[in-house]
């Protein structure tokens, strides 16, 4: 790899698996333009298939194992690891990667980014000291802080202690080409036995762990369905609680109205069928599941938390509402079921904030701009 005149740009993520950073940064690397720069991608624990969607032949994935290795070791893997890439850039994501830093600056690294994705599960609120003080000791040796939300930048500004001028604020880009709306009198394609075709679908797409909160959100379904008997909820996604959520759902007596079919592989598919599309995290960087959903023409229900607050235009291209509040989503929900006027309405202008101002194209463009300004 040293021997290719194209600038190195090695990415140090805590996992590469399904998820929301994960997906951006593939999308990130397979629509660079390859004659610009390289890449490459460290594990600080390991990765799964999903590396495979990574299209381009010339990026190397390395997993570093650090839960069995122990911190010590998995540092001076990633110091052998930088002196042999010799990377022009490294750019970490989120607390784990900061693990990257010293050793890639001891290496002869010259240029460091370090971006934040998304809240930690046990600070989401960012008001522990300890993630905050680990991100300041770190700080002198970041060149570029990306940030993918407002939210972020204002905790790194005013908790971290880090000048807005070091930071640059990019949203997370939607391929607005792959995701897209259902054609008009199109079947909803969902499993006869689940949902037929008069019945309305709610879904969420999402790994099942207790930020994400679906819980919430079969709370409210179970409400709505006393009102409302062609309503159907699908969530979509695997996790450490799909068992605990499957029989929460036969507690509720709603087992036989919800889909809960975990991981699934055509993700766009099954957004364009939904009627609505509910985010109940508990927070949020920015999700870009919302974007997708948006981008697949679905009115969407989201908690009025981190960044989904700069991404919902509540009222026009759906619904914001407290994280928790079982009653208000039953509330915003009921009124999509009751309104198909509504529901058809915030769908065209979900689709039209993606496609205006969430393009991966412009996500790519800007990360490119950093970049190639830091290999000058």
């Amino acid at each position: 790899m040293t021997a290719d005149p194209r600038p190195l740009i090695l990415h140090v993520i805590h996992h590469l698996v399904i998820g929301g950073m994960e997906n951006g940064l593939v999308n990130l690397i397979n629509r660079m333009p390859q004659e610009y720069l390289r890449h490459a991608v460290a594990c600080i624990e390991d990765y799964s298939d999903f590396r495979q969607r990574i299209s381009r032949a010339d990026t190397e994935v390395f997993a570093l194992h650090r839960s069995k290795t122990g911190v010590w070791k998995m540092r001076k893997e990633l110091f052998q690891l930088c002196r042999s890439l010799q990377p022009r850039v490294v750019h970490s994501r989120n607390l784990s990667g900061l693990d990257v830093l010293a050793p890639a600056r001891l290496a002869g690294v010259r240029h460091c980014i370090h971006g934040e994705h998304g809240w930690d599960v046990s600070d989401l609120d960012g008001t522990r000291w300890r993630p905050a003080l680990l991100r300041r000791i770190h700080s002198p040796l970041v060149d570029r802080y990306v940030v993918v939300s407002k939210d972020l930048e204002r905790y790194l500004v005013r908790r971290v202690g880090i000048a807005a001028g070091r930071i640059s604020q990019i949203y997370n880009g939607v391929d607005t080409e792959r995701f897209t709306p259902r054609p008009s009198g199109a079947a909803n394609g969902f499993p006869a036995e689940f949902a037929e075709q008069d019945t309305l679908v709610i879904g969420t797409v999402g790994r099942i762990q207790p930020v994400k909160d679906q819980v919430t959100l079969l709370k409210a379904f179970a409400e709505l369905v006393q009102r409302y008997a062609r309503l159907r909820l699908a969530v979509i996604g695997d996790g450490p609680l799909l068992g605990d959520l499957r029989r929460f759902a036969e507690t509720l007596g709603i087992a036989k109205l919800t889909w809960l079919p975990g991981a699934i592989d055509n993700i766009p598919d099954a957004l364009r069928r939904f009627d609505g599309f509910v985010l109940p995290s508990l927070m949020e960087g920015i999700s870009n599941t919302l974007l997708e959903a948006m981008a697949s023409g679905v009115p969407v229900v989201a908690t009025a938390a981190g960044g989904n607050l700069e991404l919902v235009d509540d009222g026009y291209c759906g619904r914001l509402f407290p994280p928790g509040d079982v009653v208000t989503l039953a509330r915003l929900l009921a009124a999509y079921v009751a309104d198909p006027l509504l529901r058809q309405t915030h769908a065209i202008a979900a689709r039209r904030i993606a496609v205006e101002r969430f393009s991966l194209g412009t996500m790519v463009r800007r990360y490119q701009e950093i970049y190639l300004g830091l290999c000058r």
